[in-house]
């Protein structure tokens, strides 16, 4: 870029005052119009604007705009503002690890779409074709020195971060872990930067620290594992399927953390997959899986749909409790322990004993006291369904006695 500066004279035409009465009526359309135009041209800022990356992006534009307007009515007025405005947008910019010809891409279609308004405002206004030329140079040297400005903010940015590359491999895993996802060609972008190979599959992992120290910032893992340790959450992810030497190297750089493996996903799913890694995490806290320093989510799917929702889970719980209420816990513990036993046997008597440790006549009574409790409900399907699934979020520790009824619901 040039960085042509406006308070340089550009010729003896002057634009008339009223043209900016003219356009500030119109400066709320255009801005929005410009903002649309680069998200749906730009694919790297197709993605959703709530938050501070919509806002600085809809503060640039404008800016630009209305004091584009404010110098046509009064070309002695400050810039310094917008300036300061495109600065921190060339540094947004670089955190994001957006490339620079994608910064200047945004800056001629904001240019483009900008003049097209101001054409189509002048020519309904009756302006000389003198007029608008000096309009178009005028727009052009004031979008050029915005980018430069920008430009000047985004090498700024990157001279003073001397872990620019770790900063954009972080964003590039926050890109791939976007909902809505972020579009395929932003994630290529970002990735060439870092010279991230793009897998057609990937195996996210959640990380869990097993003291209070939490992880370390910077283990020695292999390049091709992007990671985000320094959060609430931390977690990383693994190109391709996760091997047992790859999670070696892990246990290895991470000795004092526990690892949930997500499942491999194409990379549009590792949000989903690592939720269910997360998730596994938690129900080892919980002691619903046991505590292993790496669990691995494919062995558990149906434990994980079983407790994807707590509120649910309480409810299936409760009801099949709500039938042994009147009993003593000690007695609905030795009621859930047969149902289970049978379920599991398929009503085979013999194999609930042997599963029980008990005699088959104490069997047959039990199953006598089971049929009077749930009737018919033994012996409908969906009822033993609803049975199996509650029974499965049951665990009851050794030496200690089941819930009420009435607290499970």
């Amino acid at each position: 870029m040039s960085g042509r500066v406006l308070d340089e004279p550009v010729e003896s035409v002057a634009l008339p005052g009223r043209l900016a009465d003219i356009m500030r009526p119109e400066l709320e359309s255009v801005a929005e119009e410009i903002v649309a135009e680069i998200r749906a041209l730009i694919p790297e800022y197709r993605r959703p604007i709530d938050g501070p990356y919509g806002k600085s992006i809809k503060a640039g534009v404008k800016h630009a705009i209305t004091l584009f307007v404010e110098q046509i009515a009064d070309p002695s007025v400050s810039k310094e503002h917008a300036h300061e405005v495109h600065r921190r947008l060339g540094q947004y910019e670089m955190r994001e690890g957006r490339s620079l010809d994608t910064l200047q891409a945004a800056y001629r279609v904001g240019a483009r779409i900008a003049w097209r308004r101001i054409m189509r405002v002048g020519r309904r206004s009756g302006f000389s074709s003198a007029v608008m030329s000096q309009l178009a140079d005028s727009m052009l040297a004031f979008m050029d020195e915005l980018a430069s400005v920008a430009l000047d903010g985004y090498l700024e940015a990157k001279a003073c971060s001397a872990d620019a590359l770790e900063t954009w491999r972080r964003r590039l895993l926050q890109l791939i872990l976007e909902r809505p996802p972020a579009p395929a060609e932003a994630i290529e972008e970002l990735a060439q930067l870092v010279g991230w190979a793009v897998p057609e599959v990937a195996t996210p992992v959640a990380v869990r620290s097993l003291y209070r120290a939490g992880t370390p910032a910077r283990p020695v893992l292999d390049p091709d594992v992007l990671t985000e340790l320094a959060g609430l959450e931390p977690h990383l992810l693994v190109p391709g399927e996760l091997t047992r030497e790859r999670i070696a190297v892990l246990q290895a750089a991470l000795p004092d953390c526990r690892l949930a493996a997500g499942t491999c996903v194409p990379l549009d799913a590792v949000a989903d997959s690592l939720r269910w890694a997360r998730k596994a995490l938690t129900l080892v806290d919980e002691g619903v899986l046991p505590a292993r320093r790496v669990t691995w989510t494919d062995d558990c799917l149906p434990t994980l749909l079983l407790h994807s929702d707590e509120l649910l889970v309480r409810q299936l719980r409760g009801r099949l409790l709500a039938a042994l209420d009147g009993h003593t816990a000690k007695q609905r513990e030795r009621m859930i322990e047969t149902l289970r036993a049978w379920l599991d046997a398929q009503g085979n008597v013999l194999d609930v004993a042997e599963r029980l440790n008990v005699h088959p006549q104490t069997v047959r009574y039990r199953m006598r006291q089971l049929e009077a409790t749930f009737g018919d409900r033994l012996r409908e399907p969906d009822a033993r369904f609803e049975m199996e699934l509650a029974l499965r979020t049951i665990r009851v520790a050794p030496g200690r006695l089941l819930p009420s009824p009435r607290a499970g619901r």
